[in-house]
């Protein structure tokens, strides 16, 4: 009889591992069937290639001037014998190092951004959900104000009392997108805080941090990483039109918003030096776009339930 009830309890624990293992395995077939997420993440791993290593796949030095070079056309060579892929700009700069070593200061702003606007808006939006009351209504006013404040008079502000720099990017993109992730955290927690399990934690005397960690964060982790997702292609994006009126980074770190941005005088006479930065960074927006629709349908448990009632259904 020992042995029985020992391998009924095995049975029943193994079950729910079981189930786990099986929804995981149907999100990552969902994900790797969508051919947008496969051409997004061929994209992303390249960019971040040359984001990790841009001086081992750059030919050349990205500030490097070559006078007697510039405006050369692309796959000419240049008058000292050495091949442009992608052309030369106004100065003999080449565009392909400095296309490769703008992907470096896209991907750290578009990343260091999420993770302060997302570290920043879930400690908010778990305390305005597990709270409630007072907290929940300053929070909550403190993103309407955010959100009713020019985000062009805060870079305008930041940028002209600090000075442009890439901690300071990061710093205005940041601050200025956290509402996003407090808001999708705050209604997930209003609605896994009247779970059974939350309340029979609560009623066991679980600490309320160790409900938060255990119980809350894992289940709205799932609209956390899509909204994170969306939010790289969003700050990179930011990041290129700062550049671009030149709120951006230092002239001598090359991002693709200030290579648009010196191209654009001409683009009708010169059209590789604003060409190529304009299709990386196109490319790469796209990519991430991409891969968060893809991320979005693999983890919304609705969309699941929705596919496996249909193929029930069909057989």
């Amino acid at each position: 009889m020992a042995l029985e009830a020992a391998e009924s309890v095995t049975g029943v624990v193994a079950r729910p591992r079981e189930a786990a293992r099986g929804a995981s395995w149907r999100r990552t077939r969902v994900f790797l069937a969508s051919s947008g997420a496969r051409f997004g993440a061929g994209v992303i791993l390249l960019v971040a290639l040359c984001a990790l290593v841009p001086g081992l796949l750059a030919p050349s030095d990205p500030n490097e001037q070559r006078l007697l070079a510039r405006f050369t056309p692309p796959a000419t060579r240049t008058a000292d014998g050495t091949l442009a892929m992608l052309g030369t700009d106004q100065l003999g700069r080449d565009i392909l190092s400095r296309v490769i070593h703008g992907a470096k200061t896209s991907v750290l702003i578009g990343l260091s951004a999420v993770l302060l606007a997302g570290v920043v808006g879930t400690g908010l939006g778990l305390t305005a959900g597990i709270r409630g009351g007072l907290a929940d209504h300053v929070i909550m006013r403190l993103a309407d104000m955010q959100f009713a404040f020019p985000f062009i008079l805060l870079a305008i502000t930041v940028i002209g009392i600090l000075g442009p720099s890439i901690r300071n990017i990061i710093l205005v993109v940041g601050l200025s997108n956290w509402v996003a992730y407090a808001r999708v955290v705050r209604a997930e927690t209003l609605a896994v805080r009247e779970k059974a399990y939350v309340d029979a934690a609560r009623s066991l005397g679980v600490p309320l941090r160790w409900i938060v960690w255990r119980h809350v964060l894992p289940n709205v982790s799932a609209s956390l990483i899509v909204v994170a997702t969306f939010g790289v292609a969003g700050a990179i994006l930011t990041e290129a039109g700062l550049s671009f009126l030149g709120l951006g980074v230092p002239l001598h770190i090359p991002s693709w918003g200030g290579m648009l941005a010196e191209g654009r005088q001409y683009v009708d006479t010169r059209y590789w030096l604003a060409l190529f930065p304009g299709a990386a960074l196109f490319l790469t927006v796209m990519a991430i776009n991409l891969l968060g629709d893809a991320l979005r349908d693999a983890l919304d448990p609705y969309l699941q339930a929705r596919q496996a009632r249909t193929s029930v259904v069909q057989l």
